[in-house]
């Protein structure tokens, strides 16, 4: 049995990631409607009721929007810490008790052969958190919507196998951009988001020997480009002395066509 993910959305407009290793299936965020969640399924081909379960990472709505129609059409169990539980209310419509499950931070659940970590972000949601899969000696790590990467979170997920690593925006694109300053200061402070240069450093700093790819995710459609961040993240990492193609690969990832389903 072999760890297998797909990024089936990733950006502004909502975000999912689908991971399963032959024994479990479990979807990270469902971030929109369970019409657009089913067809992204369909493209994978795999089938949503099949799922075992649903995972939280916070309460903003392009990461929850599906969550409580698909618990419900599906009878999927959710999992989310008790502080995202109570931002919640209201937000997804009622979940039947006994599909309602609370995963505690930086603590782990196993399902079968497969643990499910969890660790704190910096952002600005209720109790954020994101989660790193193990199994069978195969690591893969999902962060996106921190304001910045912390030694605690670097230590929690470095040298693993796979990322699914925020890239948001560039900062002169956002500085020069639409967005009212408000907006402007919230995602570049600590509880914001992570810019292509920031991602880049730490990068840098997590990946290891065993380390083979990185997905930049989470791309502003407004303050970000597919090929900006990818340029900008090898410029910064070239920096570092790390060749793009030698030590790890990257990948793109899109708001409405979901990657490849892919070995970690």
């Amino acid at each position: 049995m072999t760890l297998h993910f797909s990024v089936l959305a990733s950006g502004s407009t909502g975000n999912a990631i689908y991971v399963e290793n032959g024994e479990h299936s479990f979807l990270v965020d469902a971030g929109l409607s369970g019409k657009q969640m089913e067809l992204l399924f369909k493209e994978i081909g795999r089938d949503i009721k099949d799922l075992s379960g649903l995972f939280v990472t916070h309460e903003h709505s392009d990461h929850i929007k599906g969550i409580g129609i698909l618990a419900r059409k599906h009878k999927l169990p959710v999992y989310a810490n008790e502080k995202t539980w109570k931002a919640m209310d209201g937000l997804i419509g009622e979940v039947p008790v006994d599909q309602k499950f609370t995963f505690d931070m930086e603590t782990v659940k196993s399902f079968g052969s497969l643990d499910i970590e969890s660790f704190g972000v910096s952002h600005d949601a209720a109790e954020p958190m994101f989660y790193v899969f193990h199994h069978e000696g195969k690591k893969l790590v999902l962060v996106t919507d921190t304001g910045y990467v912390s030694d605690r979170m670097k230590g929690i997920i470095s040298n693993a196998d796979s990322y699914v690593f925020e890239s948001n925006h560039d900062v002169q694109m956002l500085r020069m951009g639409r967005y009212p300053w408000n907006i402007k200061r919230r995602i570049l402070s600590d509880v914001g988001h992570v810019s292509n240069e920031d991602a880049a450093l730490a990068m840098s700093e997590v990946a290891g020997d065993r380390t083979k790819s990185f997905y930049l995710a989470h791309l502003s459609l407004d303050n970000n480009m597919k090929d900006l961040a990818r340029m900008s993240v090898q410029q910064t990492l070239e920096s570092k002395g790390i060749i793009i193609g030698e030590q790890f690969s990257l990948y793109d990832t899109d708001p409405k066509i979901p990657t490849a389903l892919t070995a970690v």
